[in-house]
This record gives structure tokens, sequence and C-alpha cells, in this order.
């Protein structure tokens, strides 16, 4: 597997060697020992998946307690993925990742606990799978909202209106927004 850096150290796109032939191919994607040598050293307890109809915006979620590493792989389609920096603390405070995973590419993004996550989708329909280091805790679950003017996302919108849940479309600022210090 190699690994990319992205413009937030702490956040990697990683792409699997893809073994090939004329039968279809094989893939790694997750091998505890090597993500410990390359210093992701977490246990996973929780493994997840979502179909979501084209132009659905979820998030950008993340939760205060029992924080959530998430390892983010898309089965079919192709989504544009984002971390949100939710760590006071950082130097990269409020900055974001964004990366098109999909199907065909195979690549994954590793969003380290801290951040808040969310993605949208590009193709007609979009699977995706992710590996948490946490479980899910709604009563510790908070959103940001997806289009702050302070965040600056740049999503590849296919019109202007993404469909939303209740729930991301209530997000908070996030000036408003509690965040995480991990300092304390």
């Amino acid at each position: 597997m190699k690994i990319i850096e992205t413009s937030i150290s702490d956040v990697l796109l990683l792409e699997p060697t893809v073994h090939g032939d004329a039968r279809g191919y094989f893939m790694e994607t997750f091998r505890e020992a090597w993500f410990k040598e390359n210093g992701i050293d977490l246990r996973f307890v929780q493994d997840n998946q979502s179909l979501s109809a084209q132009g659905t915006l979820r998030g950008l979620h993340y939760q205060l307690r029992q924080p959530q590493g998430k390892l983010v792989r898309v089965v079919s389609g192709e989504l544009f993925d984002v971390a949100v920096d939710m760590r006071k603390d950082s130097a990269t405070f409020g900055q974001w990742v964004g990366e098109i995973l999909s199907a065909q590419n195979k690549r994954q993004l590793w969003v380290p606990p801290g951040f808040a996550h969310g993605f949208y989708v590009l193709s007609e329909t979009a699977e995706l799978s992710y590996k948490c280091t946490d479980y899910y805790c709604p009563e510790h679950e908070h959103t940001l909202q997806w289009n702050d003017p302070a965040l600056g996302i740049e999503w590849p919108l296919l019109n202007d209106s993404p469909l939303l849940s209740g729930k991301d479309s209530a997000g908070l600022l996030l000036v408003e927004a509690p965040h995480y210090s991990f300092s304390t």
C-alpha cells in the first residue's frame, strides 16, 4: 500500500497495490501490522457501510466523547470525502482535506480521531464502507454546518441544493461547535 500525504499531515490517502488479470483483481485493504508500522496504531471496533444517491451530502459528523478514527473507502460509485480538524490545540484546527474516492481509484482516506467527517455523492449512487476506532455514540455526536464560510470547503456540487438529512441541515458553525482539546 502506498501512503499519499495530504495538506493535513495526520489525514492520509492510502492507495492499495492492486493485483489484476483477465479474471478481475485482488487488493489488501487492511493489515494491522502495516498500519502500526506506518504510525496508525489503533484498534478498529466497528465497520459501517452506507448507500447514498447522487447529490447526497452526509456530514460533517464527529463525536466529542468516544472520538472515532475512520478508514474510509468506496465499494461502488464515486464521492468527495472530507475531513475537518476539530482539535482546538492543533495548528490545523478548522482546516479541511477533501479527496475523490471511488470504486475505480480504490483509494482509502484515513480520518484520525478528532476530525469531523462528511462526503458528497458524485455518481448515480455510491456505497461507502469504513472501519471505526470507537463505537457510534449518538448522544455524543455533533454536526458541523457543511457550508460554513469559515471552513470554506470547496464541495464539487452538481447543483445548488445537496440532499441533506434534518440533522445535517441543522449543523453548527465552526465558531459555535464544541471541539476537542487533547492537551487537558
